[in-house]
């Protein structure tokens, strides 16, 4: 388990964040209830079980970087990352149950795996990813990794037009080479949807970009969560160096 890492920043209406790494299996249940808040009461995913919890095998293998509000103590935003080591051990990535990621395992061994990335209604601002990346570049540049993948979910409320409509929209700049694309194995259907809707990216996802992440083909339509998910990959050289100096100092 990683050393503990900490951060204090002020935030609007003086609330006060810092993040850290799990360090027991309360502090990941912590991760995993706020999960289940966000992924199934606020997106109406189907989620396993009766405990109020989102979790599944691969959360055994992962690190999870939780940010709290300093004077509640509740977790408000959480990762958890892969590395290759765990990723061997857990048998791949989880995202490989989305997409073939043949293209991309040729870096498996610098490539580390995002997952289940979610804030707390309240506290979705740009200070709170911001800290989420905090964590996560300290991560990266501790063990010399150099590419980033995971899945950013589009919600599925309206049938899948705003997430056809934001691909469709996205992929003119933001796609990958042809050597880093990938191929989901249950393709949204964009061809039969509109895509001509005015679709506001997702804040996360235009942080991925704004860092320097590609788009690395089409969405991948998963029902039990009901949304479509979009594979990026951000190769840490990308990085401009503006974001570089705010996270890796």
């Amino acid at each position: 388990m990683l050393q503990q890492v900490s951060h204090v920043e002020p935030q609007r209406e003086r609330r006060t964040l810092q993040y850290s790494f799990a360090r027991s299996p309360a502090e990941v249940m912590e991760a995993q209830r706020l999960r289940y808040k966000v992924f199934a009461e606020e997106m109406g995913a189907r989620l396993p079980g009766h405990d109020r919890l989102d979790r599944d095998g691969f959360d055994a293998f992962c690190e999870h970087l939780l940010v709290r509000d300093a004077e509640t103590g509740k977790v408000v935003g959480t990762y958890r990352i892969l590395d290759p080591q765990m990723a061997a051990e857990a048998g791949g990535y989880y995202s490989s149950g989305e997409f073939d990621l043949s293209r991309l395992m040729h870096l498996a061994p610098t490539m580390v795996e995002l997952g289940r990335a979610c804030v707390h209604r309240d506290y979705r601002n740009g200070a709170t990813i911001s800290l989420l990346w905090a964590g996560l570049a300290k991560f990266m540049q501790k063990n010399g990794y150099e590419y980033l993948i995971g899945c950013t979910s589009i919600g599925m409320a309206d049938g899948g037009r705003l997430a056809a409509s934001l691909y469709a929209n996205l992929k003119e700049k933001y796609l990958a080479p042809s050597d880093y694309r990938v191929f989901p194995h249950c393709p949204l259907p964009i061809d039969a949807l509109r895509q001509d809707i005015q679709a506001p990216c997702p804040s996360l996802l235009k942080g991925y970009l704004r860092l320097g992440a590609y788009i690395c083909g089409e969405p991948h339509w998963d029902p039990d969560f009901n949304c479509a998910d979009l594979l990026v990959m951000l190769p840490m050289l990308r990085m401009s160096q503006r974001y570089a100096e705010h996270y890796l100092k």
